[in-house]
């Protein structure tokens, strides 16, 4: 796959352009834009500016609230459920995440239950946000169709993505940061643009037959990972995300990648937990860096990653460029001229490093 290196700073600007072009606020804008090159920046190019004209079309379009009237529904000390009337997922998020900041020094446990939102970006984003207040986070959201139970071929259930962080030290996160498809959804759209394969065991067509082709595997379902036992799992999440609130289920949504007017109702799930209400926050983030020690030492050296560890090298390589897909930049230019906004330029300085 052909790649361009872009400037870290550049990339940002050029999103957040694009993103108020189509009406969203400043401030706005700026969020959603960070949250896309983060995930560029740590080598999940499925989350990051691979979406961007997604979520143009959807604000034109009208799948997308680009100046939502976002509202708590119900606000308690422990929890809250929050409305964001067709919000960018990171607008919405951003406010979840701010309530629990707001609320989690003097709780044990604060939870937030998001509906009628949209796609927010990768979950490792607002998990960073929530550990670097000490905290450990489960994080939840629903998405469109795309997805079949074990030994169906009906897309009924989203990708289903599963965020779980444990602060620990100075060394990063412990994240794992995992769709419940056995690959990503963006991952099959990027080698769909990019007219490669997807790996076996990912997807079936449409008539329920295995497929490395991702123009078929769009057409057909992804599969969940693990079998009978990852597609357990995809349920619950579908649940955990959609039913405390009234987010709708996959199955009684519309992707807004086939028709980027749906308003899709996503539904999120957020968890904090304070450690300091348990064993305490020093002891839960020395007890987290020992199992991932552990995990990293069960091995030779360097051939066993603990979760978020290949993440948190990208991202420290690539503190000043990224390096994207041709077809997401051409993509995004597109878009720039229509708009006459600034165009993705390369950097032609020496890169940071190999980006994934």
């Amino acid at each position: 796959m052909s790649r361009v290196r872009l400037d870290v700073d550049h990339a940002r600007d050029v999103a957040a352009a694009l993103l108020r072009g189509a009406g969203v606020p400043d401030d706005d804008a700026h969020l959603t834009a960070d949250c896309l090159v983060y995930a560029d920046r740590r080598g999940t190019a499925s989350h990051g500016l691979l979406r961007l004209p997604l979520y143009l079309s959807a604000l034109v379009a009208g799948g997308i609230n680009p100046r939502p009237q976002v509202r708590w529904l119900n606000s308690h000390p422990g929890g809250g459920l929050l409305h964001a009337d067709g919000a960018l997922g990171q607008v919405a998020m951003g406010q979840a995440v701010e309530f629990v900041a707001e609320r989690i020094e003097a709780s044990p446990v604060v939870a937030v239950v998001v509906q009628d939102s949209t796609h927010y970006g990768a979950g490792a984003y607002w998990s960073d946000l929530i550990a670097d207040l000490g905290c450990v986070a489960l994080i939840t959201s629903t998405t469109g169709p795309v997805a079949t139970p074990h030994g169906a071929h009906r897309t009924i259930l989203g990708s289903n993505p599963l965020t779980i962080v444990l602060p620990a030290g100075t060394e990063g996160h412990l994240t794992a940061d995992i769709a419940t498809s056995a690959g990503a959804y963006g991952k099959v759209v990027e080698a769909a643009n990019a007219g490669e394969q997807i790996p076996p065991g990912w997807a079936v067509d449409s008539a329920g037959r295995p497929t490395t082709d991702p123009d078929q595997a769009l057409r057909g379902a992804l599969i969940a990972m693990g079998g009978h036992k990852g597609s357990a799992l995809m349920v619950a999440l579908e649940g955990l995300s959609a039913a405390l609130g009234s987010a709708a289920y996959a199955f009684e949504t519309e992707d807004i990648w086939v028709n980027p007017a749906s308003r899709m109702n996503v539904g999120h799930t957020l968890i904090a937990l304070n450690p300091a209400f348990f064993g305490g926050t020093d002891h839960t983030a020395a007890r987290v860096e020992t199992l991932r020690q552990a995990v990293r030492d069960a091995g030779e050296p360097g051939a066993v990653h603990a979760p978020g560890d290949i993440e948190l090298a990208r991202a420290a390589r690539n503190t000043r460029t990224i390096e994207v897909a041709e077809s997401t930049v051409t993509a995004v230019n597109d878009l720039a001229l229509a708009h006459h906004t600034p165009l993705l330029r390369p950097d032609n300085q020496p890169g940071d490093g190999p980006a994934s």
